[in-house]
């Protein structure tokens, strides 16, 4: 995704934190840059201060185990940044990109998620919906196969006034992207996607600009529901045994909650558009 990407991370990892989130003290002198110096990093993991600079510019990409995992401590890399550095410093071998979903796989997987009875998607590695439910299509807009997530989420306005926590889930969104940029194969339809999104939203291009990387398992949406209100969802990301995608993704809530009155009103909402 960029010829110096290490470098690239490195450098906003480094601009997101300030010296007492380091436990350091200022020393009086003005601050030239955002967040740490290149020389408060390398003191920090104990390495060169040359030696830093020259891994930020890209002259230096082959540092050692040690070295990496010195720099990640250094930069409060939470277990998944840290490993997505690892897989820069030694990225894993690209066999090349397979669409691993074929037709009658397709049909299996929609058979699987009408059965649910709660809202529930399929997705790929770029978050292109295949597969969706009608209780998930009656719950958001861009939960149809076709549409991407990551689209929807930053360029259709109904998703903004949808969720509550669009910021959150935003973020979440854009991590998750980060890591499929760095694990091969490299979908191809990837950089495109990324591209154009940065051209497109401003809000996009500043979350990818801060290279955080996560592929969230689990976690919780908040929804402002235009025809049955306020809904709290729980999510769950779940792969197929031996692959990490397609990602089933089901949504539900917490028995005896409000929420749960909500969805039970949505599945009326559903039935009324299918039948």
């Amino acid at each position: 995704m960029a010829d110096n990407a290490l470098g690239d991370y490195l450098r906003a990892r480094r601009e997101s934190l300030r010296p007492d989130d380091v436990g350091l003290t200022e020393d009086g002198r003005r601050r030239l840059v955002s967040g740490l110096r290149r020389e408060e990093v390398a003191a920090l993991a104990g390495i060169s201060s040359e030696y830093y600079v020259r891994l930020e510019q890209g002259r230096e990409r082959h540092p050692s185990e040690q070295v990496v995992a010195a720099i990640a401590r250094a930069l409060l890399l939470a277990p998944a940044s840290e490993e997505f550095l690892h897989r820069l410093v030694r990225p894993l071998p690209d066999r090349g990109y397979e669409p691993q979903q074929t037709r009658e796989g397709a049909q299996r997987l929609a058979a699987f998620i009408s059965a649910l009875s709660t809202p529930a998607l399929v997705h790929d590695r770029i978050l292109d919906v295949i597969v969706a439910n009608p209780l998930a299509g009656a719950l958001s807009p861009s939960f149809h196969a076709g549409v991407n997530l990551v689209e929807a989420a930053f360029l259709d306005p109904r998703l903004r006034s949808l969720y509550v926590n669009w910021e959150e889930m935003t973020a979440r969104l854009v991590s998750y992207l980060r890591a499929q940029a760095a694990t091969p194969p490299l979908d191809p339809r990837l950089p495109d996607l990324v591209a154009g999104l940065i051209d497109r939203s401003s809000r996009f291009a500043e979350l990818w600009g801060r290279h955080d990387v996560g592929a969230t398992a689990s976690g919780v949406n908040l929804l402002s529901h235009p025809e049955v209100g306020p809904i709290e969802l729980n999510f769950e990301r779940l792969c197929f045994a031996g692959s990490d995608h397609p990602v089933i993704v089901v949504y539900h809530a917490e028995p005896g909650s409000v929420s749960e009155a909500a969805l039970a009103r949505l599945t009326g909402v559903a039935s009324a558009v299918t039948g």
